[in-house]
């Protein structure tokens, strides 16, 4: 799905990003218009959507970034893509 704000083109996945989780802090992108998907690259700012989900990641292994944007637990993948 592809969305458009101010020329800007936002992506939107009905699928998670799977990353490979470190011990670190993440800033997960939520206007979804950051050319560094799933992180925030400060697009934001520039369009005036959302500010980015910044967390902790505790433990290392695999990760599913929501890609879709529109989970109830922001920034993890809780399955509401396969609904859309």
């Amino acid at each position: 799905m592809i969305f458009f704000h101010l020329n800007i083109l936002l992506n939107s996945t009905k699928s998670p990003f799977i990353i490979k989780g470190e011990k670190k802090k993440y800033a997960w992108c939520a206007c979804g218009g950051s050319s560094n998907q799933p992180f925030c690259d400060g697009t934001h700012m520039k369009i005036g959507k959302k500010s980015p989900v910044i967390f902790e990641n505790e433990k290392e292994g695999n990760i599913a970034l929501c890609g879709c944007r529109q989970t109830g637990n922001p920034p993890f993948c809780d399955g509401t893509h396969t609904k859309l």
